[in-house]
């Protein structure tokens, strides 16, 4: 099964509304830098309005990241939506731990930052059955 319509849209949504506070800017910041009000940007935020290619692109450029990542971890999530319904994996996100861990990350440079991916999914693979 694989997320449609809206379900995209959240997920664009919530990696906006991600790397938009990992920046520090406000909605009304990041509104500014597209020429959209910050009311565009809380409904683009939470999946109400969906994101235009053009709009997208604007986005990446404010936000300092490739268009793709915005649905980065969309494929992972059509393959693990129907085992772990309402498991609060959202909740992962809220943790100040993990915006620590995301926060840090992104002030390496772009190559710790792989060896560090890199480091990160080995580990995880040492968990499952190969």
């Amino acid at each position: 099964m694989h997320p449609m319509g809206n379900d995209i849209d959240v997920h664009l949504g919530k990696r906006l509304r991600r790397r938009r506070r990992l920046l520090g800017l406000t909605q009304q910041q990041l509104a500014g830098a597209c020429g959209v009000r910050f009311q565009q940007i809380q409904k683009y935020e939470c999946g109400a309005n969906r994101i235009s290619a053009a709009r997208l692109w604007q986005l990446s450029e404010a936000l300092e990241v490739p268009v793709g990542y915005f649905y980065d971890g969309l494929s992972e999530l059509a393959q693990r939506e129907p085992a772990n319904e309402g498991d609060g994996g959202g909740e992962m996100f809220a943790r100040k731990e993990t915006l620590d861990l995301i926060r840090a990350y992104y002030q390496l440079g772009e190559r710790p930052r792989r060896r560090l991916l890199d480091l990160a999914k080995s580990l995880n693979g040492e968990h499952e059955a190969v």
